[in-house]
């Protein structure tokens, strides 16, 4: 029995519709992508480098260097998403690696200090404007994350129907 990656432009029935979510991810992506070649958005992210175990080694590159670093693997994950619509690997490899990169920003809410303030008080997480831009990271993981589980081969995924 063949594995085969699935991509869902192929797929049938509301299996079809994730393709909808693979152009919105793109399109993330690529805007993403594009702020990380702007002064403001370098200077932006240096606070959550700095601050993360996963990431910090790019500081290494400088301000503007890490933050060109990150835009150019943003350009990779929607050209690998992209081209997952024709070629059910890529899709697989794409819709991955923005899991993994949702997985580490998510992480800056944890990681970067004053982010959140921690209280046994009636509101017992509080996060800044800072946070809430953070939070929203978890949404786009999910999304990523059942684009990567749709473009498994069926065998490994048997609770999807076509």
């Amino acid at each position: 029995m063949k594995a085969w990656f699935n991509v869902a432009e192929s797929g049938g029935g509301s299996y079809r519709l994730l393709a909808i979510l693979r152009w919105v991810m793109v399109v993330i992506f690529i805007s993403f992508g594009m702020q990380k070649f702007t002064l403001p958005s370098a200077q932006g992210i240096a606070q959550f480098i700095n601050n993360s175990p996963f990431v910090s080694w790019l500081s290494l590159f400088g301000l503007r260097g890490e933050a060109y670093f990150l835009g150019v693997v943003e350009f990779a994950i929607a050209a690998l998403l992209a081209a997952g619509a024709f070629i059910p690997i890529l899709s697989a490899v794409g819709s991955l690696m923005g899991v993994v990169t949702f997985a580490i920003t998510w992480s800056f809410f944890f990681t970067t200090p004053g982010v959140v303030k921690w209280s046994l008080s009636t509101d017992p997480v509080a996060w800044n404007l800072t946070g809430e831009f953070l939070f929203k990271d978890i949404v786009l993981l999910c999304v990523c994350l059942v684009l990567f589980l749709a473009s498994l081969p069926q065998s490994l995924v048997q609770s999807r129907t076509d």
